[in-house]
């Protein structure tokens, strides 16, 4: 058991979660916030809502410093996976696919080549590992400057908000 998550009960308001586009359920928006906090922490860049040549958006992407690339499918509960396949459609696009969800959902359902965060809004805990299947160079370099592309361009937003740039 992951002994930093917390329940409902222990939440913070004045800890606000914001969301990138407010399409994320609260429950979303939290594992969200508790799976990009860890992946930071291990030294990762971030981008959340990414959009992908193939129309899907990605909850969340990671770019290690050796420019490997990993997808974090948030699934905020057993209806959310079991109504939503769309996320085999995200394995040609990283190097691992992860599932992040709250400590209570039953893991047993999700594929056992996926790897595993047990998340909560203030962090994660990977507990299982997913099976690495390195990408092309041509999908790497694609999917690389599509990250860094979507970053710069929200960074822009951030600092100048007036800018009316649609991302």
């Amino acid at each position: 058991m992951v002994d930093h998550l917390l329940t409902a009960a222990d939440l913070d308001d004045s800890d606000p979660v914001l969301t990138f586009d407010g399409r994320q359920s609260a429950v979303a928006a939290e594992l969200q916030r508790g799976v990009c906090r860890a992946l930071r922490a291990l030294g990762h860049a971030v981008v959340t809502e990414l959009a992908l040549s193939n129309g899907r958006r990605a909850d969340v992407v990671a770019l290690t410093p050796s420019g490997d690339i990993s997808m974090i499918e948030i699934k905020s509960c057993l209806i959310d996976f079991q109504s939503d396949g769309k996320w085999s459609e995200y394995r040609p696009y990283c190097d691992r696919l992860y599932f992040a969800v709250a400590p209570d959902f039953p893991g047993h359902v999700l594929p056992g080549e996926a790897g595993l965060f047990l998340a909560d809004r203030y962090g994660a805990e990977l507990v299982r590992e997913s099976v690495e299947e390195r990408l092309a160079a041509a999908r790497r370099k694609a999917m690389t400057v599509c990250f860094a592309h979507a970053a710069a361009q929200r960074l822009q937003l951030h600092l100048d908000p007036a800018c009316s740039y649609e991302i």
